[in-house]
């Protein structure tokens, strides 16, 4: 049976009249949405090989070497994820990358999904699994291995169970919502701003009957149980997570900031997603025949109003930006069908060039890493992160080459932040480096220098008068080169030599060298 033009209604849905409350019917399934997801992962790992390894990979990849239940600033899923997929095949950047480019498909096919929930026909399917696989959010946790492929991820699930269970009020359906969550709070506890979200929701705009529901209590006892581990290792030590949230409130942090975030909810899918998004959010709240997901639609307000209160990163609330955009892309169709349709659907198409397809270039390693424009790094801080650290490991291992041999003997590094850290674990044994040491995050926990370490290679440390606290003597000894021209946190930094320590590495190391962001 054929599908009406515009792709919105199916022919099996029950006609509605306009103020009918009663949610459409999902529409019909397509393979294209499933295309699309096949091309965004195929794309993703084709390009995962390019540039190099990200600060947080090489940090993850370290953290696996220390498993534990929690961590400073995460949970236990991802380090130990990184783990094994190194065992499995040590050093392959691809393979590392593998389940992030097939989580970017799966959350192409999940926002689809979600349209189809809400009524979408094949063709709004396939403009949500589009919009879905260009957006930034996608592209950008799709490239590399992160904790923020798996909030995506789990989000999604989440949001796409909530919306079956208001489309069907079968409250069973709760109980992936919590499973979705319990799992992406062992990654980190970010999952429970999308449960306070749904909560809030629920609360404002209905149906509040759910929050005493047995499935739903039933589902919040999951996600405690799931998320135990992770939550009795952070009370143990003090709820570390919280001081580094003060970090990033503070600024302290790439996407972070009040008006950073803010400015993010507009390019973060794509400028060009904006008033679809919009579109989307509107009609959740006052579509009388969406008037069961208006809880959807209230969860982003709240949500994105605790992200820009809390001073969190602009990305937190990115999933339910999608959720927005798989509704909005049901109204934009339906627009697209009437009146002048030739000149609407031309309006659409021609902003796809300038709006859409630069995401691609500015997110994804397309272009040669020696010759990286500025502007790409402005946009995207990570892609500058994913280039030099070879070259770093050069040049840290040239001042220890320089050393005196009684002092190359005994010397350590000590690092200013973990990415610099572990590019000198993974690069510095084929140059013969010692073990680098960070007092960042969790880096403090995996060791400190032996107490007759009295000769330390220090990089990345800008303020000389912060290491005369700790040594007598510190002389600069190099910079980084990392033979590109690319603006990053390491390229051009300081390499000082430190001699004689002032107090013992265990007065110092967890009151003063530990420190977060």
């Amino acid at each position: 049976m054929s599908e009406p033009a515009i792709g919105i209604d199916s022919p099996h849905q029950p006609t509605q009249s306009p103020s009918s409350a009663v949610p459409p019917e999902p529409g019909a399934r397509s393979r294209g949405p499933w295309l699309v997801a096949a091309a965004t992962t195929v794309t993703l790992l084709l390009l995962a090989g390019r540039y190099g390894y990200h600060r947080d990979e090489l940090y993850f990849l370290l953290a696996g070497r220390h498993l534990d239940w929690g961590y400073v600033d995460q949970g236990p899923l991802v380090p130990a994820l990184a783990r094994l997929l190194d065992t499995i095949a040590p050093g392959n950047l691809v393979v590392l990358r593998t389940p992030s480019a097939v989580a970017a498909g799966g959350a192409v096919l999940l926002v689809a999904a979600i349209a189809r929930e809400l009524g979408a026909g094949r063709v709004a399917q396939l403009v949500a699994a589009v919009l879905a696989a260009l957006s930034g959010i996608v592209l950008a946790s799709g490239h590399l291995l992160s904790t923020t492929t798996v909030d995506l991820v789990v989000w999604l699930v989440a949001a796409w169970c909530a919306v079956r269970l208001l489309r069907t009020g079968d409250s069973r359906w709760a109980l992936g919502i919590g499973l979705a969550l319990g799992v992406g709070m062992l990654s980190k506890l970010l999952p429970a701003l999308l449960a306070v979200g749904l909560v809030a929701g629920v609360l404002i705009a209905g149906p509040r009957r759910l929050l005493r529901d047995r499935w739903v209590l039933a589902a919040a006892g999951i996600t405690v149980l799931l998320a135990a581990p992770n939550l009795i290792w952070q009370a143990a030590n003090g709820f570390p997570q919280l001081g580094v949230a003060a970090s990033i409130s503070d600024g302290d942090s790439s996407y972070s900031g009040r008006l950073d975030a803010f400015t993010l909810q507009f390019v973060i899918i794509s400028p060009y997603a904006v008033p679809i998004w919009v579109a989307g959010l509107v009609a959740l709240l006052r579509r009388p025949a969406w008037r069961a997901y208006r809880a959807v639609g209230w969860a982003w307000l709240v949500v994105v109003g605790i992200v820009l209160v809390a001073g969190g990163k602009g990305y937190y609330d990115a999933p339910l930006l999608l959720v927005l955009t798989a509704a909005g892309a049901l109204v934009t169709v339906a627009w697209a069908a009437r009146g002048s349709v030739w000149w609407r659907r031309g309006l659409l198409a021609l902003g796809v060039v300038p709006f859409l397809l630069p995401n691609v270039v500015l997110l994804l390693p397309v272009l040669p890493a020696d010759r990286l424009p500025g502007f790409v790094v402005d946009v995207n801080y990570d892609a500058g992160e994913t280039i030099g650290w070879p070259e770093f490991a050069d040049s840290v291992a040239s001042v220890h080459r320089g050393l005196p041999p009684e002092e190359r003997s005994r010397a350590v590094v000590l690092t200013a932040n973990y990415g610099e850290a572990g590019a000198l674990a993974r690069y510095g044994p084929a140059r013969d480096l010692p073990r680098a040491y960070s007092g960042h995050n969790s880096m403090v926990d995996f060791g400190r220098p032996p107490a007759d370490a009295d000769v330390v290679i220090t990089v990345g440390w800008e303020r000389p008068d912060q290491l005369s606290t700790w040594f007598e003597q510190c002389t600069l000894a190099g910079r980084v080169d990392q033979r590109v021209e690319v603006e990053n946190d390491e390229n051009g930094g300081p390499i000082h030599v430190c001699r004689g320590l002032r107090r013992p590495w265990a007065q110092i190391w967890d009151t003063e060298v530990r420190h977060t962001g």
